[in-house]
């Protein structure tokens, strides 16, 4: 597969000589990676001899100074590799994921995401990154204050037999301890008659960089939206499901609908932000992850991509 990076949002930083170590790398720049992180979003390390999993963990721990997070409140299916470090998305290699910020439905998520590439895709399976920050200035600012005025609902539905079960989502099947975890994390839960779970949390659809005071349009709205599902997958969970028993559907945050054509209008945003990075085997990728979304085209071939993620926000 022919690699490109040119345009995309991550600062690429390549390996000085074939056999320079990752990690006495990462010790000997930190602040300027950091930096650039901060500025640009995210950055590419190319051409490092990594070490598989083992030295993509010592990657998190030399660029984040802690070890990486453990996967909570989960909203797709993913595998652990090892520890910490987990599969990217485990959906179909046809279908795209849209462009979203890691955890931003949560009301404690990760600052810092890094990707590896054990193995790349044949074709396609390139990670579109968008700036946020350029989402948020491109919004239709009427758009954007409805938002910030209402807030924004996620609706998430776990089915016995449908999904990712509350079990494996909140890692416990104590019903009392899934209640603790809601209170703690502004979740109201609702406990189906069928032994499901509906949770519904509202939150605030723009925040502040903790490190830059930009504002940056920070949410999982339209990641979660029905209508940003493919067309057909769309068609078949509403044949299955009742809207208000969709696995995730969003709103604005006092429950009103939110119309077509601004969901069209968000997407569109989002996509006219995005650029696209393809992987060579070996590539790091560290992201800002409340500067840069990210999103993952349809692929064939292998394409292995591990994660991990880094210091949490609050």
């Amino acid at each position: 597969m022919t690699s490109s990076i040119r345009d995309t949002v991550a600062a690429v930083r390549r390996a000085p000589h074939p056999s320079t170590d990752v990690h006495d790398y990462i010790r000997d720049n930190r602040e300027d990676l950091r930096a650039t992180l901060t500025d640009r979003g995210a950055v590419l390390l190319r051409g490092f001899p990594v070490g598989g999993v083992d030295g993509f963990d010592g990657v998190v721990r030399a660029f984040s100074g802690s070890a990486p997070l453990t996967y909570a409140e989960r909203s797709s299916p993913r595998s652990t590799i090892q520890g910490q470090v987990y599969t990217s998305t485990d959906y179909p290699a046809e279908e795209e994921i849209f462009l979203h910020n890691e955890n931003s439905y949560q009301a404690v998520w990760p600052q810092t995401l890094y990707f590896y590439c054990i193995e790349p895709a044949h074709t396609q399976g390139a990670t579109p990154l968008a700036d946020i920050r350029e989402v948020y200035r491109n919004l239709d600012p009427a758009v954007r204050e409805e938002f910030e005025r209402r807030g924004w609902r996620v609706v998430r539905n776990f089915h016995a037999d449908f999904g990712v079960p509350w079990q494996q989502t909140f890692g416990t099947d104590d019903r009392s301890a899934v209640e603790a975890y809601c209170r703690d994390k502004g979740l109201t839960p609702h406990w189906r008659p069928d032994g499901g779970l509906r949770t519904v949390a509202v939150r605030s659809a723009v925040h502040t960089h903790p490190v830059t005071g930009e504002r940056v349009w920070f949410n999982h709205a339209t990641f979660f939206h029905v209508t940003t599902l493919a067309e057909d997958v769309r068609e078949g969970m509403l044949a299955i499901f009742d809207e208000e028993d969709l696995p995730t559907n969003t709103y604005y945050g006092d429950g009103g609908r939110i119309p077509d054509d601004v969901m069209d209008h968000l997407r569109a945003t989002y996509r006219a932000a995005s650029t696209r990075l393809d992987w060579e085997r070996d590539d790091v990728l560290v992201v800002d992850n409340m500067l840069a979304a990210h999103a993952r085209e349809p692929f064939t071939g292998p394409r292995r991509i591990a994660v991990a993620m880094a210091e949490p926000s609050a």
